[in-house]
């Protein structure tokens, strides 16, 4: 990847909103910091977990048991004083027991009358831990909140608060008791994050760190509503005309019937990344573009989310699998090739 040569001038952006880009970069810094008393390695982790949170996006977390997946996402909001919530998938859970239900309940005039009970959706983070161990009519209980910001419960909907950050795990789908999300959810995420084990120096850090009396409480960096003032700054960050039109021609890449497929994919690929993986590659640009104190996008952060966009949304076909390929493999080499086009 390309190693990030420092801020760029401000162009469109004024002079409020440098300052702020300032800040941001500092505050990621702490947050940085802040995580690392607790949470060992990882860095790759942490950066695009933030990267999701100020774009307003949702990420699938993808690694085996024992990582600090839960952990890492509790400290998270710790550090941002956001209300935190964990939701259990199982083979028996059901679509009210994720947003809430209506309970017949004594009113004050003595009358009895339905009151809704909301879920443990109704949360700034949700962590919702083995997703896929669940059926398909509970695992789409979370459509509607992740792309909508809100829940319908026997015909009315209920806003979610902002800030609102979905953040799933997902077993392996080789593995016994679970149901592989739709190609549909998943274009709903906007990064799949990837947690590998730690280094032989990590692990040993990890068991000194986690093996005392108790961890240690993290400080409050931003609430709520400064988290959403970042949220909309990102949104303001300036992109090149040249960066939209790279984001796009990278996406029809990975759709074998367009013209412009490499000819070694079309028969690894059988269907490629939609306009939601230009959006997503845009934001996670500016995001990343932000939180590094860029006044502007460049192509090293296209370059840099490229991997947590597009992987999960490229589906292979057999061929792909009797050789061994992967989606994440196919993307690897396109990304590489998109590059030396340049």
């Amino acid at each position: 990847m390309v190693q990030t040569a420092g801020p760029l001038p401000a162009g469109e952006l004024g002079d409020d909103d440098v300052q702020a880009i300032d800040r941001l970069r500092e505050l990621f810094t702490r947050l940085k910091k802040e995580l690392g008393r607790v949470i060992i390695g990882q860095h790759d982790v942490i950066e695009r977990l933030a990267i999701c949170l100020f774009a307003r996006g949702h990420s699938l977390l993808m690694g085996v048991p024992g990582l600090a997946k839960t952990l890492l996402v509790s400290k998270l909001a710790e550090t941002m004083s956001l209300k935190f919530s964990r939701i259990q998938f199982t083979p028996d859970l059901m679509p009210m027991d994720i947003t809430g239900t209506d309970i017949l309940q004594d009113g004050s005039d003595g009358r009895r009358e339905f009151q809704f009970v909301t879920g443990p959706v109704f949360a700034n983070i949700v962590l919702a831990d083995e997703i896929n161990r669940a059926p398909p009519k509970t695992q789409a209980a979370m459509l509607e909140a992740m792309q909508e910001q809100k829940v319908t419960v026997v015909g009315k909907s209920f806003a979610l608060d902002s800030p609102f950050f979905v953040l799933a795990t997902q077993n392996p789908v080789e593995q016994e008791g679970t149901y592989p999300l739709p190609e549909a959810q998943l274009d709903r995420f906007m990064f799949l994050i990837e947690l590998d084990y730690p280094s032989e120096a990590e692990e040993v850090q990890i068991a000194r760190t986690t093996t005392g009396d108790a961890l240690p409480q993290l400080a409050h960096l931003l609430t709520a509503a400064e988290m959403i003032e970042h949220q909309h700054l990102v949104r303001r960050i300036p992109v090149p005309d040249h960066i939209y039109q790279y984001a796009a021609r990278l996406v029809r890449k990975t759709r074998p019937q367009d013209p412009t497929a490499p000819a070694w994919m079309k028969p690894l690929v059988a269907w490629g990344a939609g306009p939601r993986a230009v959006q997503f590659l845009i934001l996670g640009a500016k995001s990343r573009a932000a939180l590094h104190g860029s006044y502007m996008v460049r192509l090293e952060d296209v370059h840099e989310v490229a991997l947590p966009v597009l992987t999960h949304r490229v589906i292979t076909t057999f061929a792909a699998q009797a050789e061994g390929l992967d989606a994440k493999g196919i993307v690897k080499r396109l990304v590489g090739e998109t590059i030396e086009e340049r």
